[in-house]
């Protein structure tokens, strides 16, 4: 990840060539496209060449000769003729069929094919453009997915989406509009610099034009420092952009209870200042990429001025140098699309810095080459002295966790709030490997079993439901995709929730909004029940699942939950003691440590921790 942040705009954009080689073919059309629109250009300065004759003073009539005379008459017209091999004017002055033919045909004709090959070049480069940005996209959505848990309870969700798309898009501008004019701009420029070469030749001006490349070096300079300039605002403009994704999203999130406490003027006071940052970084950017193109005009003015001082100071008629300034005066075109160039590849590196230090991050759960599928397990589930922690040298959250998960057996867990509950469900669906010890199935330990086969052995239902905002029916079959509507119908009845599910107009169809917005806790709950049945886990962890309800939904939800737990291992996390008095067995933790198991009336009878806190709750 250090590597990624630290490396040069030449090994980010070296990577970023293997997103483009499986297109290769388009790109080699592409390019083709763009040598045959930039090299066409050279025929433009040929025919420059025919246009600036040299000037020669007229030669007195009594001097001149008949042929001098004709000649004076054709002027520069029949010179080029000459050249072009056609005649231009017939005997009483007026155009030949021949050049009139040659005008409305065959100039027409390779501007026409010269267009031709604009398009060809803009149309392949941008679709290239346009699909690996897509790929690059798909490995970091890919990436994240494949992160642990311990990796998005670090990171800011906000920043992460900012990645995704604000990045992303940098990425998609760049390539998409600066990939064509690479592939024109530098051809335009070689063309014209063999054109320049080719008539120092002819004109003995090598010595100068020697000196000229000497010094134009001194055009590059700007883009090059200017460009390190870009790349680190933009990589700061992008930085701030994701603050203000965050700070969106966490405020959307909990609008709630924004507006509980009265601090809408609060946030939105917190949201300017940060976009106000945001303003002044992509300002900053801005500053350095606008100087590129008047630095370098400045210095190719200097330059050709001190050129044209030269040549008048060594006597080289002007028709000798019109030809070069002709090239020169075309070739600022290009030349400005080089700076833009560069600024926009400078752009693009800070913006795939970013993205390839996701894709390099790996927090992923190993999976060991010799991991074997499971389909189900008739023994038992061990927890061997487990410990774990979230952090290599921090304190462990999890210590010494020794116990044993029957199949078919109900265990509780039950403890005050931090204690290690949840963390302890979470290393059975191996969310995290623990730091010391291990967890076995059937003896196995889960470490050499397929993380997806295991997973299709565990259903979780949560206190913090979470749905999709999608339609109910899809809700309940997510994760089992193939489900009839039912076997969804079915799952919902068992999890007492088609009765309020059909009460609405659109039933199953009904879309249940952000996070299940529209539904309430005791209907949310219902349907995460619902999408535990339908899934048929062998293994259900239940998180707390009626914590938060009142009496009435309560009594509902533990009727689903009863239907859930038929024929079913069962890893239960109470606050609610009452929920779990029939447990086979019951575990009190406390920071991290089982400090009592048994019964409830065996817990009960002993008269420790478990019965205060049966005493506090049921009284």
């Amino acid at each position: 990840m250090m590597e990624t942040a630290n490396s040069s705009t030449f090994t980010i954009y070296r990577r970023f060539v293997a997103y483009i080689k499986p297109y290769r073919l388009r790109l080699a059309v592409g390019v083709l496209a763009g040598v045959v629109s930039g090299g066409s250009i050279y025929g433009v300065f040929q025919a420059t060449e025919n246009v600036f004759v040299p000037w020669e003073p007229p030669v007195p009539a009594e001097e001149r000769s008949a042929s001098q005379a004709s000649e004076d008459e054709a002027g520069v017209a029949d010179r080029l003729a000459e050249k072009v091999g056609i005649e231009t004017t017939t005997a009483d002055g007026r155009m030949t069929w021949q050049f009139m033919m040659l005008s409305v045909i065959a100039i027409p004709l390779l501007m026409l094919l010269r267009a031709l090959m604009i398009y060809i070049n803009r149309l392949c480069m941008r679709w290239i453009g346009a699909r690996v940005v897509r790929d690059l996209r798909d490995d970091l959505f890919r990436s994240l997915q494949a992160q642990s848990l311990k990796f998005f309870g670090k990171c800011d969700i906000g920043q992460l989406i900012s990645k995704c798309t604000n990045d992303t898009t940098v990425v998609d501008h760049v390539v998409s509009a600066t990939i064509a004019a690479v592939t024109i701009s530098p051809i335009e420029i070689l063309v014209a610099t063999v054109f320049v070469i080719v008539q120092a030749v002819r004109h003995g001006m090598l010595a100068l034009l020697a000196g000229v490349i000497v010094v134009f070096p001194l055009c590059i300079i700007p883009i090059v420092v200017l460009g390190r300039l870009v790349k680190r605002h933009t990589r700061r403009a992008l930085g701030r952009i994701s603050d203000l994704v965050s700070r969106m999203h966490e405020n959307f999130t909990g609008v709630r209870i924004v507006k509980a406490f009265n601090m809408e003027e609060h946030e939105t006071k917190r949201f300017i200042e940060i976009n106000e940052n945001y303003f002044h970084a992509v300002v900053r950017a801005l500053k350095a990429e606008l100087l590129m193109t008047p630095m370098m005009e400045a210095v190719a003015v200097v330059l050709g001025i001190a050129f044209l001082v030269v040549c008048y100071a060594r006597g080289i008629r002007f028709s000798q140098i019109a030809p070069i300034g002709f090239a020169a005066i075309f070739v600022y075109r290009p030349l400005k699309h080089v700076a833009q160039i560069n600024a926009n590849l400078q752009r693009g590196s800070a913006a795939l810095q970013r993205i390839f230090e996701i894709i390099d991050t790996d927090t992923s759960i190993e999976e060991r080459a010799d991991a074997v599928p499971v389909e189900g397990f008739t023994g038992s589930i061990v927890f061997d002295h487990v410990d774990f922690s979230y952090d290599e040298n921090g304190t462990c959250v999890v210590r010494d966790v020794s116990l044993e998960l029957r199949a078919g057996s109900i265990v509780a867990l039950v403890g005050e709030t931090g204690s290690g509950k949840t963390t302890i469900a979470n290393l059975l669906a191996r969310f995290y490997d623990p730091t010391e010890g291990r967890i076995t199935m059937d003896g196995r330990d889960l470490r050499d079993i397929e993380i997806a086969s295991l997973r299709r052995l565990v259903g979780v239902v949560t206190q913090e439901t979470i749905l999709f905002n999608d339609t109910v029916a899809n809700n309940i079959s997510y994760g089992a995709g193939d489900a009839t509507r039912e076997q969804i119908e079915g799952a919902a009845k068992k999890a007492n929730a088609h009765e309020f599910i059909v009460a609405d107009p659109a039933g199953y169809e009904r879309v249940v909004g952000e996070k299940g917005f529209v539904l309430s806790g005791g209907e949310r709950q219902r349907v995460a029940i619902a999408r535990a049945i339908l899934r048929n886990p062998p293994i259900l962890v239940l998180d707390e699942a009626t914590s938060a309800l009142d009496t009435v939904t309560e009594r509902l939800v533990q009727e689903a939950i009863v239907h859930a737990m038929e024929g079913r291992t069962v890893f239960a996390i109470a606050h609610r003691l009452s929920t779990v008095k029939h447990a086979d067995m019951i575990l009190l933790v406390d920071q991290g440590k089982i400090v009592e198991r048994g019964t409830h009336d065996e817990l009960y009878a002993a008269g420790g921790r478990y019965r205060k806190l049966c005493d506090m709750q049921l009284g």
